[in-house]
């Protein structure tokens, strides 16, 4: 019977997945590039920016259509800022300026905007040294104000329980998003540290100090949490309110031991471990999305997959959810028998709730481990997908392109247009998509197949040959958070 059951089970999850569109339309397809992992530490100027460009070509081409990149390892900087240090993990020196000098992180928004691509600019909130050598610049705010920190293992971190760490934290966030067009900040699982056997971390007379009125250390540390997270949402939402927070919170947010509500695993837990509440932050409206890092297979002893999907697609709290993928997890996991991908995929898409993943590490799907590039570019990336929509952000579509028409120029046979009027910066057109349809295709913008560019320009190359074959060619216009206009169409001989 209980073989029957799995079966069944099984075919129900392949309806279901068979039911929704296998290239759905809108998908939010996103990849890590790390910085700490020490890849750029000392490269110079022009070999990074070769080695950035040819990751962001291959990662465009594998279907990706959101990079999160590391710009604030460890309360330094890879950009320009007033406030930090640059980063050792750029130039090999923390507060040494890069040579020739340039801004990683607005060549990275610039060249991801061209591509079609979100940028998220990723910061760990909390680190400060990576390990105890670590030599900080002089005028790093550790050496500026001591007292902010506290040692921990071989680390150092702000201190979670004062309001200084906070505030500090948030002005970095908002010199950020003042300054760059970005589409997204983002945090990932560091907030208070991962425990370090035997040592407890050193806060206890700051508890003795200001804890009196909580149940427990627990909820104290979580509460210092909270306040972070939201301070940091006010912040963002106050300069520019299109601009999205998000976090990648470790995998499990509690064992069933801990809490009957929790998942059937048996592992570190968010919320009793590193002290972050991440349905708090989603039901409270502090995070506007969320990627759980579910980094382990199918049949995980501890931590299986399966599992883990299955109750974050439960427990979304009304925000965008989107899953973490392990690519050398992945890779490891597969045999002949099993197809750990093909089957991450299958339950990944098999869930309404959730709108899409995030590969680690970039460089992994890049350099196509266990052929995994290639099957997302030839089976589940093989059409562009849009980022999906944040209605509760902003659910008002840009105006329609105006006097769409093909005109021939010097450059050749060109699809030109108009962006459309807007009265606020939330109504302009950011991109625009391009649909192909050939003679006697039904117009269909909900099909992704059609979809032959997205761009920022207001133009668009015809693959002009003799002019025998017709074709309709529709164009709709995108604001910043992926809302898409009604469609301008023109019937072209190519």
């Amino acid at each position: 019977m209980r073989k029957i059951l799995t079966f069944l089970m099984g075919m129900w999850m392949l309806a279901s997945l068979q039911a929704q569109s296998l290239q759905p339309k809108r998908e939010f397809r996103g990849a890590w590039i790390q910085a700490v992992n020490g890849q750029f530490r000392g490269m110079p100027t022009e070999q990074m920016q070769r080695t950035l460009i040819a990751q962001l070509n291959n990662l465009r081409e594998a279907g990706i259509n959101a990079i999160i990149f590391q710009v604030r390892p460890a309360a330094d900087a890879l950009y320009a800022s007033s406030i930090e240090p640059w980063s050792s993990y750029l130039t090999g020196i923390q507060g040494q300026a890069p040579n020739p000098y340039w801004d990683p992180m607005q060549f990275m928004i610039d060249e991801c905007h061209k591509r079609g691509m979100e940028f998220h600019a990723w910061i760990n909130p909390y680190r400060v040294k990576t390990s105890a050598n670590m030599v900080l610049a002089p005028n790093h705010v550790a050496n500026q104000h001591p007292d902010w920190f506290l040692p921990y293992g071989d680390q150092l971190y702000f201190n979670p329980a004062l309001q200084h760490s906070r505030d500090y934290i948030c002005s970095v966030v908002s010199d950020i998003v003042t300054r760059y067009d970005i589409d997204a900040i983002h945090m990932d699982d560091y907030f208070y540290p991962y425990p370090v056997a035997e040592q407890e971390f050193p806060d206890e007379a700051y508890y003795q100090q200001s804890g009196g009125t909580f149940a427990s250390k627990g909820d104290w540390r979580r509460n210092n949490v909270n306040m972070l997270i939201e301070q940091l949402h006010r912040t963002i939402r106050a300069i520019k309110p299109w601009v999205k927070f998000g976090i990648s919170p470790f995998g499990i947010y509690r064992n069933q031991k801990s809490d009957p509500d929790g998942s059937a695993t048996n592992g570190l837990q968010n919320y009793d471990d590193l002290y972050a509440d991440i349905l708090l932050w989603t039901r409270n409206g502090w995070v506007d999305y969320n990627i759980p890092q579910i980094y382990w297979q199918k049949g995980h002893p501890a931590a299986d997959y399966d599992t883990l999907v299955k109750w974050w697609a439960d427990h979304t709290e009304g925000r965008p959810l989107f899953i973490g993928q392990s690519i050398p997890n992945t890779v490891q996991y597969t045999t002949s028998e099993n197809n750990e991908l093909a089957h991450k995929m299958l339950v990944q898409r098999a869930y309404p709730t959730i709108g899409g993943s995030s590969q680690w590490y970039a460089a992994a799907l890049i350099e196509n481990q266990g052929g995994v590039r290639d099957a997302y570019v030839n089976n589940y990336h093989r059409y562009p997908a849009l980022v999906p929509t944040f209605p509760f952000m902003d659910k008002k579509a840009p105006g329609k392109v105006k006097k769409l028409k093909p005109i021939w120029t010097e450059d050749g046979y060109m699809l030109l247009w108009f962006e459309p009027k807007a009265k606020t910066e939330m109504d302009i057109a950011k991109r625009y998509i391009i649909y192909r349809f050939a003679k006697g295709e039904k117009v269909n913008t909900a099909d992704p197949s059609h979809i032959v560019a997205i761009t920022q320009q207001t133009y668009y190359p015809l693959p002009y040959v003799d002019g025998s074959q017709s074709y309709t060619y529709v164009v709709t216009a995108l604001d910043r958070l992926h809302n898409e206009s009604k469609v301008a169409k023109k019937k072209v001989k190519l």
